[in-house]
């Protein structure tokens, strides 16, 4: 039963969100520290969750040196302007390669 609470708020706060950004008048959303802050926040929450995924294993934080090496080729490939399907592909084989090598 509880599992079905959980389920049922979350879909009404996704939904409130989604009616929040709906009825937000025009003039808020143009005023240039409101864009500011929506053009920074999903860089920053996908900066987190690169470091949270990279780091962390669990409730500990780990150094993997194979997620390390797949990382570093992802951003290797985004510097070359690699398609986002080839970065994901390049970080993957790499982080796979490694740990068949046992490192």
């Amino acid at each position: 039963m509880s599992v079905w609470v959980a389920v049922i708020a979350t879909g009404l706060g996704c939904y409130a969100l989604k009616l929040g950004g709906l009825v937000t008048p025009q003039r808020l959303l143009d005023d240039p520290r409101v864009r500011r802050f929506t053009d920074l926040v999903p860089v920053a929450l996908l900066t987190a969750l690169i470091a949270v995924q990279a780091l962390a294993d669990g409730k500990s934080l780990e150094f993997d040196p194979a997620r390390m090496a797949g990382l570093g080729a992802a951003v290797a490939a985004l510097l070359l302007k690699a398609p986002f399907l080839v970065v994901l592909v390049v970080a993957a084989a790499v982080a796979a390669g490694l740990r068949l090598l046992g490192l």
